[in-house]
């Protein structure tokens, strides 16, 4: 997954509202998002090639995205699969500031990554997101209530279609009709950023600015997964997912798929009613 931006306010009427693209070579074999077998607690995508998925959910309000970091240092064959890091958590119950602290010792064997995992509803400890990753800057951390954004960097960092992406998630009204229409709206973007304002992550020019836009097309590459994500403070917890197969789909905005879910959470003690 390669651009997350997500507005997390645990007092509040939507303590998440989480938008995500995953990009990818279309040839990568890939499973929709749905419930998975043997786990059905789960639900997420599933990378067929290397195991794992890049986002996911749990019936008890647990949720964990990932993205690859890019710096042009050449990828380890032999490291094992960063999908395993958000099947990991989402399969565990310890709490996010656990898993993150217990991964940071061996998060180098790893190829580069960005890690978010949350208890939304405070089911399983406290209700909380923490961050993490392997880079510099990625230490593990708990995140305030606030807006945040990844792409293919440590957390935050003012990538054009990140800062464009957290912009408009910053001005939306959580209270919109239509709110994952629109949401998907802002996930299928596909202005690229000015030359002069591309990152510098050791590829070559021509592939930076190809991958500068928010929703990428490209011919054997683009977006594959577009994800939006809402957790309601009386423990409603939706998701979205428009998933696509080849080029011709993308540019025509037609998804080979389109995966809703919705369940109901018990808020865990911290964000229970006053009896």
């Amino acid at each position: 997954m390669c651009l997350i931006a997500f507005s997390w306010d645990p007092g509040g009427d939507m303590p998440l509202l989480l938008l995500a693209n995953r990009d990818e070579f279309y040839d990568r074999p890939t499973a929709v998002a749905d419930w998975w077998p043997g786990h059905d607690g789960i639900w997420a995508g599933r990378d067929l090639q290397a195991g794992g998925t890049w986002l996911g959910l749990t019936r008890n309000g647990r949720f964990a995205a990932l993205t690859n970091f890019r710096n042009g240092v050449p990828q380890h064959a032999q490291a094992p699969s960063r999908g395993g890091l958000v099947a990991g958590f989402l399969e565990s119950d310890v709490s996010p500031e656990h898993y993150s602290r217990q991964l940071m010792p061996r998060a180098h064997q790893y190829n580069g990554f960005n890690l978010v995992v949350g208890d939304i509803y405070g089911v399983t400890g406290p209700a909380s997101v923490w961050y993490c990753g392997n880079q510099a800057g990625a230490e593990a951390r708990s995140l305030p209530a606030g807006l945040y954004g990844l792409s293919n960097a440590v957390l935050d960092t003012p990538w054009p279609k990140l800062q464009r992406l957290k912009a408009r998630l910053a001005g939306l009204d959580s209270d919109h009709r239509e709110l994952v229409q629109v949401c998907m709206g802002f996930l299928s973007d596909p202005t690229r950023a000015d030359e002069a304002e591309l990152p510098m992550t050791g590829i070559s020019r021509e592939w930076e600015l190809d991958l500068s836009s928010i929703f990428i097309v490209g011919p054997d590459y683009g977006t594959r997964a577009q994800t939006v994500v809402q957790a309601y403070a009386d423990g409603t917890l939706e998701a979205t997912e428009r998933s696509f197969n080849g080029a011709n789909q993308a540019r025509a905005l037609q998804p080979d798929a389109v995966r809703c879910m919705r369940c109901a959470v018990a808020p865990g003690p911290e964000l229970s009613p006053e009896p």
